[in-house]
């Protein structure tokens, strides 16, 4: 497999990265190519710019260049019980599966819901002086769905869009009120469509298997019935608006006809909606018990349909990061979500090797989808850009372990599985941050 001699103390202000397949759609290369770095940014590609003879040239033959990957709301688990992570930890997890930009959810502790919360831990971001931080606000105080937040301020602060997850907000006029303001000071909504009422008690896609097991269902109805609401309370505020974490298979015809209707929306879908199904749940295995729920194959079927298609723009890793004893717990009881960050990529090659995505269209996903979903200039490696990229070996068979995990939660139904393809390499502004 291909060794590459990159290390954080060995690179000079100028360099190149040559033999390497680099994939950016976003410029329509995707073949093999070199890239020329210079103090942190990149000076161009194939054609070497004035004042790079004889600069030291790093032969990463074999491996696919990319655009470092951009995740939209992993939990880093900062600020909160250091037991369940850290900013350090899940910063190093996120290097090791080629993310360059993380967009941490709110749900913190305290909840990242005024100004002063957003600067501190953007401030820890800075020092660890590595991936991006753009953190996503919280939409209502607390997350309790009552108080609207300080939007202007959150945003001043640094926050590229605000969220409650899928805590509920009961009154629709705090709903509709939350919008207008949002459309006011032009900061986008992140939605996680769910009922409460319909979804309440459950923890399972409501279905056969939830019946013959006796798990408490949740309907895809619970989501449609949300996602729709929501959609009608954009198109009357004209805010900007992306979709997280959908589930449903009813919930791409949702979106495809928003954006016919020429709404401001996008959506993503988790990695783990587009790998497994509810038939997994037979055993009680705790390790695939998911917020939102994993639904049947039709569902499975159309989700992976949209994204092919662009409907769905990007794909998440939804990283939620658990000690081990929050999945020792009986099926209902225990707590939802998997550490992924480490792993996405590679989940999403096994969808490349099935035939389900293109590699383009994978990478994609993971880096200008979710760029254009922020409205951030990122994702791609044009001449100029900030030298964000990862590398990977498309042939490197690896299996996770404990030993050398790097997320402090190793909630992952992928222990000791064989996986396929793995980042070796990840740089910021230049500098290797991770190498393997």
């Amino acid at each position: 497999m291909p060794r590459i001699a990159l290390a954080p103390d060995n690179l000079p202000r100028r360099y190149s990265l040559s033999g390497g397949h680099v994939l950016d759609l976003t410029q329509g290369i995707n073949e093999v190519a070199t890239l020329y770095i210079d103090d942190g940014r990149i000076a161009a590609i194939d054609t070497p710019p004035e004042g790079f003879d004889g600069v030291q040239d790093f032969d990463v033959a074999g491996l696919l260049v990319t655009p470092g990957l951009i995740d939209i709301a992993p939990h880093l688990r900062d600020p909160g019980p250091r037991y369940k992570g850290q900013l350090t930890s899940e910063v190093q997890a996120a290097l090791a599966g080629g993310y360059t930009t993380l967009c941490p959810r709110p749900d913190t502790s305290p909840v990242l819901d005024n100004p002063s919360h957003i600067q501190t831990l953007l401030s820890k971001a800075e020092a660890l002086g590595s991936v991006r931080v753009l953190p996503l606000g919280a939409l209502t105080q607390g997350l309790s769905g009552q108080l609207l937040t300080n939007m202007a301020g959150l945003k001043q602060a640094g926050c590229v869009a605000l969220t409650n997850l899928r805590q509920p907000i009961a009154d629709t006029r705090v709903m509709l009120r939350c919008l207008e303001y949002a459309a006011t000071f032009d900061i986008p909504v992140h939605i996680q469509p769910e009922d409460a009422a319909l979804a309440a008690g459950g923890c399972a896609h409501e279905g056969v298997i939830s019946a013959r097991l006796g798990l408490s269902g949740i309907s895809d109805t619970a989501e449609i019935m949300a996602l729709s609401q929501w959609l009608m309370l954009i198109e009357q505020t004209g805010v900007r608006a992306h979709f997280s974490l959908l589930s449903a298979g009813r919930s791409v015809d949702l979106i495809a006809q928003a954006k016919a209707r020429g709404l401001d929306v996008t959506a993503d879908v988790g990695i783990a909606h587009l790998h497994w199904t509810d038939r997994l749940l037979e055993g009680f295995d705790s390790r695939f018990h998911f917020q939102p729920p994993l639904r049947d194959k039709s569902d499975r079927t159309l989700l992976r349909e949209g994204l092919s298609e662009g409907i769905i723009d990007a794909i998440v890793s939804d990283h939620l990061p658990h000690e081990a004893a929050a999945k020792l717990a009986p099926f209902a009881a225990s707590q939802p979500g998997m550490a992924s960050l480490e792993t996405c990529f590679s989940m999403g090659m096994a969808l490349v090797d099935k035939g389900v995505l293109g590699l383009p269209r994978l990478v994609e996903a993971l880096t200008r989808g979710p760029a254009m979903v922020l409205g951030e200039p990122l994702g791609h490696l044009s001449p100029g850009s900030p030298a964000d990229l990862a590398l990977f070996d498309l042939e490197r068979t690896w299996t996770p372990a404990e030993s050398d995990w790097h997320s402090a939660g190793f909630n992952t139904p992928l222990a000791g599985v064989a996986l396929k393809g793995q980042c070796v390499a990840t740089l910021t502004r230049g500098v290797a941050r991770y190498v393997a």
